[in-house]
């Protein structure tokens, strides 16, 4: 069976959908819950590293916790380094779902992109 690890938070409902989708298409998942234990900054550079996509792109810009630190006005002046090891201090500012196979990488859901990536 194939395996896929993916960051997400049980309770969200973009994050259930994926592990449906995923399931349906007949992987196994490990599951790690972004909001009990983000991952750490060396994990999330591998990721993002990974991903071929900006730093910008894991924030989850419309939750509370990125508004509350008014993040919108704080990235731009921070270094990539920095910006993970904010993201891995707080569960709660990465966007999810975050899913890989340890080579492929993708940042949220959508049904178009997991038939490409994962079909």
């Amino acid at each position: 069976m194939k395996k896929l690890t993916i960051y997400e938070y049980p309770k969200c409902g973009t994050c259930r959908s994926a592990i449906k989708s995923l399931k349906g298409k007949g992987y196994e998942l490990e599951a790690h819950n972004v909001f009990e234990t983000a991952p750490s900054a060396d994990t999330l550079k591998t990721i993002i590293d990974r991903s071929g996509l900006d730093v910008k792109k894991f924030f989850n810009t419309s939750g509370e916790a990125y508004k509350e630190l008014g993040l919108k006005d704080k990235l731009p002046g921070m270094s990539d380094q920095e910006k993970i090891e904010l993201l891995a201090s707080n569960g709660r500012l990465i966007k999810r779902p975050i899913v890989t196979d340890g080579k492929t990488v993708t940042v949220g859901f959508k049904d178009e992109d997991y038939d490409r990536v994962w079909g």
